[in-house]
């Protein structure tokens, strides 16, 4: 699929994955845009790129029409990345036996309402839009690539939420994808491993911390850089042919139990 002249989405493109994505997109000629919380980071990026920002809380069903809505107003929605997540680490049981210090629910809630009800509203809501626009060959209309994570098969000691709710994001690849075939909308999903995003934080002791975690990457060992992925991303959103598929992108990592 060709991508000059058509509007994208990029969920969290603020920053990490998100934004080299959006930057890859844009080179090709899309019109991306940048959708996310962090405003300053968001517009600076819009204009790098000759995008637009739109502030989006991914469980607000409003703030996502409103970026569906920029987009199309932009060109012809065909694109559409789900990078915008959130991350929980707790046990489900606490060290005390009581009912108080077990897992808190809240939290798991809202890790699932962001990264995977949040995901599944924009797929429903822009899909919506692409099934509106002209046809390419072969009937395609648009492409939507899910970030999920290694910790959808990887899970480890405290990432009950986080391991649900990128497993429901692979889980639904499929189902999607065939759900869309019916209007030529095409669904992926990528499967990070450990990515060196702003999420580690910075200085010595973040170094420090990254440093013992790419211990356990098979080759090349090293965390992977947000552009690695987002070649990915471009490939699964330009080639016609890659539909209802998940990619782990890792470097070769199985994640231990912690």
């Amino acid at each position: 699929m060709e991508l000059a002249g058509v509007s994208a989405i990029v969920t969290g493109g603020a920053s990490g994955i998100g934004a080299a994505s959006a930057r890859l997109l844009a080179g090709r000629g899309a019109k991306v845009v940048v959708a996310d919380l962090q405003a300053d980071k968001g517009t600076a990026l819009a204009d790098e790129i000759g995008g637009a920002f739109c502030k989006v809380d991914v469980t607000n069903t409003d703030d996502i029409v409103n970026a569906v809505e920029m987009a199309k107003s932009m060109g012809p929605l065909r694109v559409l990345v789900n990078s915008a997540g959130i991350g929980w680490a707790q046990r489900t049981v606490g060290k005390d036996g009581t009912y108080e210090s077990a897992a808190n629910l809240d939290a798991y809630k809202k890790v699932i309402a962001i990264n995977l009800i949040g995901t599944f509203d924009c797929i429903r809501l822009a899909a919506t839009a692409m099934s509106t626009t002209e046809p390419l060959e072969f009937g395609e209309r648009g492409a939507i690539v899910n970030v999920a994570s290694v910790a959808a098969f990887d899970g480890q000691i405290g990432q009950a939420a986080y391991s649900s709710s990128k497993g429901g994001v692979v889980g639904m690849t499929l189902p999607v994808a065939r759900d869309l075939a019916a209007v030529g909308v095409r669904v992926n999903c990528i499967a990070p491993g450990l990515i060196d995003t702003p999420i580690y934080g910075e200085g010595e002791g973040s170094e420090a911390f990254k440093a013992n975690l790419q211990k356990g990457v098979l080759f090349p060992q090293r965390l992977g850089r947000p552009e690695e992925l987002a070649s990915v991303v471009l490939e699964l959103v330009t080639n016609s042919y890659m539909n209802a598929e998940t990619i782990r992108v890792d470097g070769g990592i199985r994640m231990p139990p912690k």
